[in-house]
């Protein structure tokens, strides 16, 4: 039970830390509010208000008891109560008026009135009405052939503090709740401008100086972020120095091994040395294009449509079958993405005979499938190719021309876009890459 509550509670609860914040200011004070409200109109506003209605209908029962009393003059007592207790009444002769009214069960001064009324006369023997004039209540009494209309100022039956005491617990409050979120912003702001440069930066995008704001522990977590992304990126600068002297002393002896191979008279031995060397050649480059970093190159908004299409007619092959989604734009390194989108290609042409290719885009995320009807890859294997250098042994690696980098390195170049890559069993009953891109 508890566990349910707890979960319906999170699903309702924002997920953003500027409104969890909100929440717990706004909500003490929409509570506080509400608990002086009610405490206030049933102790001050609503006895006051049943006081001085009480009143009034004391006032005109007196008056109907006096105006039937033949023992005193009538003419006085309308000038005595019109004069000294401010009431505005007529006689009207009409004894085929309808004393019934609307009742406006959520009004307060009609709930009361009415008791009030109903406590002196009977209940087809009066009526009223607050909402035919702005200022004045119109009540009516049933006498003799017509009926006494009384038109009384609402300020007799209501307490004009209830309106400024509105008014002084809402602006405050207002006041105050505004005064917190424009706290709350700047106090959330660090933390997002923070996760959007963990982000940039784990994408690969080159982000400017940092600098952190905030409260003491944002600022800390800020300082800790810019000096590990520094240590990263002095990291990466060394090891493509490194790689670059590995390149340059590597290619030097296997350029002399070739001369030496050169001048080999046994023609069978010098073809099989040849093809060592040159396997190693390879090995060579495509080791150092996957370690190669990808921080050179700048991010650009591109038209990936427009990319894949311009990669398959380079390829000039009629068993490639595309169906692009049109203008679906994406910013990131254009020439890694080509490269990834080549090397899953490659390998699909390697190995297959037909080949679908499918762009889509939902939401914030892009969709890019490769299916092929070759022999596949089998399951227990889906994790292990993705590793440098790994080939399987049968089916559809097994070729001399491969080094075991093409699946490697297009994961690299997803990962560091943020996105993920994932094989399963196409519906050709080959292989299937699915492309997951953040937009």
């Amino acid at each position: 039970m508890f566990y349910g509550l707890n979960r319906m509670m999170k699903s309702i609860l924002p997920k953003s830390l500027f409104y969890r914040a909100l929440l717990i200011v706004a909500v003490p004070v929409i509570v506080l509010q509400l608990i002086i409200t009610v405490v206030f109109f049933d102790s001050l506003w609503i006895k006051t208000t049943k006081g001085m209605t009480r009143a009034l209908v004391n006032e005109i029962s007196t008056f109907i008891e006096f105006y039937k009393n033949e023992n005193y003059n009538k003419n006085e007592i309308k000038n005595v109560f019109s004069v000294y207790q401010d009431l505005n009444f007529e006689f009207v002769n009409d004894k085929n008026f309808i004393f019934k009214y609307t009742d406006r069960w959520f009004s307060p001064i009609d709930r009361t009135l009415r008791r009030e009324l109903k406590s002196k006369f009977k209940l087809d023997n009066f009526w009223f009405a607050t909402t035919n004039y702005k200022e004045l209540i119109d009540i009516r009494i049933k006498y003799e052939d017509g009926y006494f209309k009384f038109l009384v100022p609402r300020d007799r039956v209501t307490s004009s503090s209830a309106r400024i005491f509105a008014l002084w617990i809402t602006v405050p409050a207002l006041i105050m709740v505004l005064i917190s979120l424009i706290f709350l912003k700047n106090q959330t702001r660090p933390i997002s401008n923070l996760a959007r440069a963990a982000e940039k930066f784990g994408k690969g995008e080159e982000i400017e100086e940092f600098k952190p704001s905030g409260a003491s522990e944002i600022r800390r977590a800020g300082y800790e972020f810019d000096k590990m992304r520094k240590r990263i990126i002095r990291h990466l600068n060394q090891r493509s120095e490194m790689l670059s002297g590995i390149s340059h002393d590597l290619r030097t002896p296997l350029t002399r091994m070739k001369l030496q191979i050169s001048f080999v008279k046994d023609k069978e031995i010098s073809k099989k040395l040849t093809e060592d060397v040159d396997e190693m050649e390879k090995m060579l480059n495509e080791y150092l294009q996957f370690t190669k970093s990808s921080f050179s190159e700048k991010d650009e908004m591109f038209n990936l449509t427009d990319l894949i299409r311009e990669i398959i007619v380079k390829y000039n092959n009629d068993n490639i079958y595309p169906e692009l989604m049109p203008r679906v734009y994406f910013n990131g390194k254009k020439n890694l993405i080509t490269r990834c989108i080549n090397n899953l290609l490659d390998n699909a042409i390697k190995y297959a005979g037909k080949i679908n290719i499918e762009l889509n885009k939902k939401d914030n995320n892009i969709f890019i499938k490769i299916e092929d009807d070759g022999p596949g890859i089998p399951k227990t294997e889906y994790e292990n190719v993705f590793k440098p250098f790994y080939k399987i042994n049968k089916g559809r690696a097994d070729s001399k021309s491969s080094v075991g980098l093409g699946l490697s390195i297009a994961s690299d170049i997803i990962k560091s876009h943020g996105g993920n890559i994932k094989l399963d069993k196409s519906k050709m009953k080959g292989l299937s890459v699915k492309v997951f891109l953040p937009v």
